[in-house]
């Protein structure tokens, strides 16, 4: 029996980490954000999660008053801190306040990190068609700062606050944008104002059956339309994540913009089955297909080609290409022959060929050989980044693995050692391709992204022509930088 608990548990330690790792246990997170090279999100009853590389997350964020589902933003060169002092639920009377405060800094360590004290900006009564619970905060492209509440049990509010002081904008009344839903969120894109919101059932664990949906509008007051057009106000809203296949109960969306063609959006999922049914913090990447947002998808481990979006060309070894054998040309058919099943080519048929030392690479027509098969993997206690863990890349049955070179150059070593210049960091792009990035290239200071704490200069594969792969900036709107990683 212990080895049958032993073989189960080493198994689950290397299924592929679908949300945060290291202790990511929290309710109703806020919209993550970064301060001093840190990240920091906030849940229901107080406290919080840090991390330092936004893919390991512990506990140590601290925000006074408790409280439920509070929201954080950084206007300027403070943070907003929001949160609501409710009965709520399905048994509670619906009086409630959202409260605001400000912080120069999120870090408790930090020798000026001091809470500014409460601020009421909204109140609901127990008979109210509105509880004030689940704030959100957007600082408009104008500059004008709004606030959205409410739950199920009646409307989603809409208020507009001051961004100096955090507080209600005198006589500004609330606004009803959406019913049906809780724990909304608005964001703004082109053109668009986007209002996130939590639909189903929640506080159930594997039961719950919260899911985010979406409306949007020209106006930031709405109407709030979904793509078939129903208004948010009669229920609409088009999905946006719902249950995987071991997470349950998807709520509190927050979007964090990396940088241009580089979002994450973070939520929790109510039920982890691979963490005893905990409620865990999520990240995936945020993709925008036709004017409307999606979740993406962590990489998972497999086989893959790896084919630049600037022709379509594999990335391959750059090895002596060897005939396949069988087939046959049309006119040697003949009629009532019986037909074959043929074997592709293997590994075994060509890998002796190769040289012993690094190999550099290339990119050519896929044509389903052993030199343009890649394994990718996640690296366990390799660290991460914002929503993703570091893999290693290698030819598929070998441990011949993909590197960064002296030189922003590319290579292949004879066998994965762990090291950091072997180390990708894979971020899917707002439009669904993918941008690949070393953790770290020889010779140079560790390569991390815009918008993440550290260095913002982003090397990444690129496609220097059609047939030539290296290193280089990221440009979210060249083909060169973007990659379709597809299974086989």
């Amino acid at each position: 029996m212990k080895k049958i608990l032993l073989a189960g548990f080493l198994t689950l330690a290397f299924l592929p980490a679908i949300a945060q790792v290291g202790a990511p246990y929290i309710h109703d997170p806020s919209t993550i954000a970064e301060c001093d090279g840190k990240y920091y999100t906030f849940g229901t009853g107080g406290g919080g999660l840090i991390s330092a590389d936004g893919w390991v997350w512990e506990n140590g964020a601290v925000r006074p008053g408790r409280g439920a589902a509070p929201d954080v933003i950084k206007i300027g060169d403070r943070y907003l801190v929001g949160y609501s002092s409710t009965g709520g639920g399905f048994n509670g009377p619906h009086a409630g306040t959202i409260l605001t405060m400000w912080n120069k800094t999120l870090d408790p360590n930090a020798p000026d990190f001091a809470y500014s004290e409460p601020v009421e900006v909204a109140r609901t009564l127990e008979d109210e068609d509105c509880d004030a619970i689940d704030v959100s905060f957007l600082l408009g492209p104008d500059g004008r700062l709004f606030c959205t509440y409410g739950t199920y049990f009646g409307f989603i509010r809409l208020i507009e606050l001051d961004p100096v002081t955090g507080a209600r904008l005198t006589g500004n009344q609330p606004v009803d944008i959406a019913i049906d839903c809780e724990a909304t969120a608005l964001i703004y894109r082109d053109g668009w104002y986007y209002l996130l919101a939590t639909h189903g059932t929640c506080c159930d664990g594997v039961n719950s059956t919260y899911n985010i949906v979406v409306g949007r509008s020209r106006n930031v007051t709405g109407p709030y339309l979904d793509n078939i057009g129903r208004d948010m106000l009669r229920g609409g809203g088009k999905m946006v994540i719902a249950a995987q296949e071991r997470l349950f109960g998807a709520g509190h969306f927050g979007r964090f913009v990396v940088e241009e063609g580089v979002e994450k959006m973070s939520l929790h999922f109510e039920a982890d089955l691979d963490r005893s049914g905990f409620s865990v913090l999520a990240i995936r990447p945020l993709l925008w297909r036709d004017g409307w947002p999606e979740a993406g998808e962590l990489v998972a481990d497999g086989n893959y080609k790896i084919l630049s979006r600037r022709r379509g060309y594999s990335l391959e070894l750059a090895v002596d290409f060897v005939r396949a054998q069988g087939g046959k040309p049309f006119w040697q058919i003949k009629q009532g022959e019986p037909l074959m099943v043929l074997e592709g080519q293997k590994l075994a048929d060509v890998a002796d060929g190769w040289p012993k030392g690094t190999i550099p690479v290339r990119m050519a027509d896929y044509m389903a050989r052993p030199h343009q098969k890649w394994t990718i993997e996640a690296v366990p206690d390799a660290g991460g980044y914002l929503g993703g863990p570091y893999y290693k890349i290698v030819i598929e049955g070998t441990g011949r693995a993909l590197a960064a070179a002296e030189g922003a150059r590319l290579e292949t070593v004879p066998a994965f050692t762990g090291a950091s210049r072997e180390l990708w960091r894979i971020d899917q792009l707002t439009d669904g391709t993918y941008r690949i990035m070393p953790k770290e290239i020889p010779g140079q200071p560790p390569v991390k992204a815009k918008g993440d704490a550290g260095n913002d200069e982003a090397l990444c594969l690129v496609s220097v022509a059609d047939s030539t792969p290296g290193l280089g900036r990221f440009d979210f709107s060249s083909d060169n930088c973007k990659w379709d990683l597809k299974l086989h």
